[in-house]
C-alpha cells in the first residue's frame, strides 16, 4: 500500500498534531499521503485533491475520528472498495475500534500486508412518492422512520417481498444491517447481529402495541415501508445513519434493500468482534477488568 488517505474528524478538540505526526511517519515509509481538504485545512496544507478524489486514487484509507466520521466517509470511499482503517478518538468506536495508541503497531502491520478485510453491509434506501423515486442514499448502519418533538403516533405498513408483514402504530421503526444492530437498533430493544451475517432487522420505536417486537429477516429481502398517517401537518423524517434527514409525507414509500457494493473495513490484527462487545458494552465485569 503506498497511496494513504486521511480523513480526521472536524472538531475543535482533534489535536492537528496528530495528524501531522501520522502523515510523517507514513512519508518516511515511503507512502504517498493524499489529505483531504477539511484534513489539510486542518494542519494548515493545501489539500492533496477533493474527498472523491482521495477516495478513488488511494490503496487505504485513515479515518480519525468517531462512528460518526466513519459512516460520513464510508459513503464516500464505498464505491472505489478501498479499505478504510477506522482510529477511535471518541467514546464508544463500535466501528472505529482500532485505538489511537494502536495505531502505529497496527499500521505496521498493514502496511505489511498482514491484516483482513471484513466486508460490511450496505442498506440502500430509496423514496418513491407517487410511484416516482425522489431520493435515493447508501447507508452502513441504519435508516430511522421517526415523528417530531410534536407529531402523533405514526402509522407504517410494512412489506417484506411484496408480502404484507404487519402494520405499525409507533413513534417510528428502524431498519438495520448487522453493523448497526449495535447502533439505534439496540437501543429500541432489537438483537445483536454478528458483521457477517446475512440478515436485516427491523425494530419498532416505543410500538402501540406490545406484541410488536423486532423481527430478523434474510437480506436478500426488499422491505418496503409506506406512510399511511393522514394529517398531511405531521413531522415525520426519514433519518439516514444519523447524518441525513429526509421529510416523508403520507403516502410515501421507503425502500430498503441490500446495497451492491460493501464497505471494507481494516479488522484491528489481534482483536475479534466477540472482544469488542465485551468491552464497549461491560460485558462480564466493569471496562477496566476486561482485555
Amino acid at each position: 500500500m503506498k497511496k494513504i488517505g486521511i480523513f480526521c474528524k472536524q472538531n475543535p478538540n482533534v489535536d492537528p498534531q496528530i495528524v501531522s505526526e501520522l502523515a510523517l511517519w507514513l512519508e518516511a515509509r515511503n507512502c504517498k499521503v493524499c489529505l483531504e481538504p477539511d484534513t489539510a485545512e486542518l494542519i494548515g496544507k493545501e489539500p492533496s485533491t477533493s474527498k472523491e478524489d482521495v477516495a478513488s486514487g488511494s490503496d487505504l484509507v485513515i479515518v480519525l475520528g468517531g462512528d460518526g466520521t466513519l459512516l460520513n466517509v464510508a459513503g464516500i470511499v464505498h464505491p472505489h472498495e478501498v479499505p478504510i482503517l477506522g482510529v477511535n478518538l471518541g467514546n464508544l468506536g463500535f466501528l472505529t475500534e482500532t485505538t489511537f495508541e494502536d495505531l502505529y503497531p497496527t499500521l505496521d502491520q498493514v502496511l505489511d500486508g498482514k491484516f483482513e478485510i471484513e466486508n460490511r453491509m450496505l442498506l440502500n434506501a430509496g423514496v418513491l412518492r407517487a410511484g416516482k423515486k425522489i431520493a435515493d442514499f447508501n447507508v452502513l448502519n441504519d435508516i430511522v422512520i421517526n415523528k417530531g418533538a410534536l407529531a402523533r403516533i405514526v402509522n407504517l405498513e410494512v412489506f417484506v417481498d411484496n408480502q404484507h408483514m404487519t402494520s405499525y402504530r409507533a413513534d417510528g421503526l428502524i431498519i438495520a444491517s448487522p453493523t448497526g444492530s449495535t447502533a439505534y437498533s439496540l437501543s429500541a430493544g432489537g438483537p445483536i447481529i454478528h458483521p457477517s451475517m446475512r440478515a436485516l432487522v427491523l425494530s419498532p420505536i416505543c410500538p402501540f402495541a406490545l406484541t410488536n417486537r423486532p423481527i430478523v429477516i434474510p437480506d436478500s429481502s426488499t422491505i418496503k415501508v409506506q406512510l399511511t398517517t393522514r394529517n398531511e401537518d405531521e413531522d415525520v423524517r426519514i433519518t439516514l445513519d444519523g447524518q441525513t434527514g429526509y421529510s416523508m409525507k403520507s403516502g410515501d414509500i421507503l425502500e430498503a434493500k441490500k446495497a451492491d457494493i460493501p464497505v471494507k473495513l481494516v479488522q484491528t490484527p489481534g482483536k475479534n468482534y466477540y472482544q469488542l462487545l465485551r468491552k464497549k458494552l461491560h460485558w462480564g465485569g466493569t471496562a477496566e477488568n476486561n482485555p
